[in-house]
């Protein structure tokens, strides 16, 4: 039986709570560099869900914001980042470009505009490269508000910065003297 697009999508949001929020859900474990097991995962998840490789492969594949990855023999899967678990996910240390963004819903502002960006329930502050993406992460979460950050000020003011493998930029905070509302 063949799944619908909606179906890959149910799936995938499914992966994404069990990867980066809740291994447990399935009975399965992440090792500290956020790994799961392929054959356990699929095991797991097939409890829920119609799922195998070929289906998880396509998920993968076929993921527009690039959320998972493989290791190099394809017996282990894990999320890029978006964590809320403790996990090193071996995130790349990297000098950020001069202007970065943050998309957010608007009831937020006046806590950012006080407090900067915080991760919240994740491991890391996300940001973009461009607007665009951050109107649409805003969007998810009510009226959107994108947030420029002078990443480049804050990596010479001694901020580290990472890349994640599907190229989000991410950092531990941004405090409110790099923002600015646009």
């Amino acid at each position: 039986m063949k799944n619908t697009a909606s179906d890959l999508t149910r799936i995938s949001k499914y992966i994404s709570l069990i990867l980066r929020h809740k291994p447990e859900t399935i009975g399965i474990e992440l090792d500290a560099h956020g790994w799961a097991d392929v054959d356990a995962l699929l095991e797991g998840i097939g409890r829920k869900y119609a799922i195998d490789r070929e289906i998880l492969e396509e998920i993968v594949k076929t993921d527009g914001k690039q959320r998972y990855s493989f290791n190099a023999d394809g017996t282990k899967i894990r999320a890029n980042q978006g964590h809320s678990i403790q996990v090193d996910v071996e995130l790349a240390v990297a000098e950020p470009p001069e202007t970065l963004y943050h998309g957010t819903a608007e009831r937020f502002s006046a806590s950012i505009q006080t407090k900067g960006l915080l991760p919240g329930n994740r491991l890391y502050v996300h940001l973009s490269t461009n607007t665009e993406t951050a109107e649409k992460v805003g969007k998810r979460h009510g009226k959107p508000v994108i947030y420029q950050v002078n990443a480049g000020q804050m990596h010479q003011d001694g901020y580290t910065f990472y890349l994640s493998a599907n190229g989000v930029w991410l950092t531990k905070t941004v405090p409110a003297q790099y923002l600015k509302r646009i």
